[in-house]
């Protein structure tokens, strides 16, 4: 019960701090969750989101802000072992399964229901 509790309050939070970014800094949701990812890549950078996580579990790691975190981790960890072209590779390599969800699933929604734009 504790984790769920957790998960709860740190992922609400995380999904307080955009809401208050939109709603008294007027920023559109597409600035809101570059921020939020930015946030998370220097989190990950000072290895400060993975205890984040092991503390909050879902409630760190579902946010966008874990997005963030998972380009930097996976970039520094291909430019350990392959250097500067790592980096580039690592990016792709560790977040594919996220960006080609999203891309199917765009897809399928944009299929199903006829989008404005």
């Amino acid at each position: 019960m504790e984790k769920f509790l957790l998960a709860f309050l740190v992922g609400g939070g995380i999904c307080v701090i955009g809401q208050i970014m939109m709603d008294v800094f007027k920023l559109t949701p597409a600035h809101t969750m570059c921020t939020l990812v930015v946030i998370g890549a220097i989190l990950g950078g000072f290895n400060l989101y993975d205890p984040l996580i092991k503390f909050a579990g879902a409630g760190a790691s579902v946010p966008i802000s874990s997005f963030g975190n998972s380009l930097v981790k996976g970039a520094l960890f291909e430019a350990e072992r392959d250097g500067a072209i790592g980096v580039i590779t690592g990016i792709f390599e560790i977040t594919s399964a996220g960006i080609s969800a999203a891309i199917i699933f765009g897809f399928l929604g944009a299929l199903l229901f006829k989008p404005k734009g």
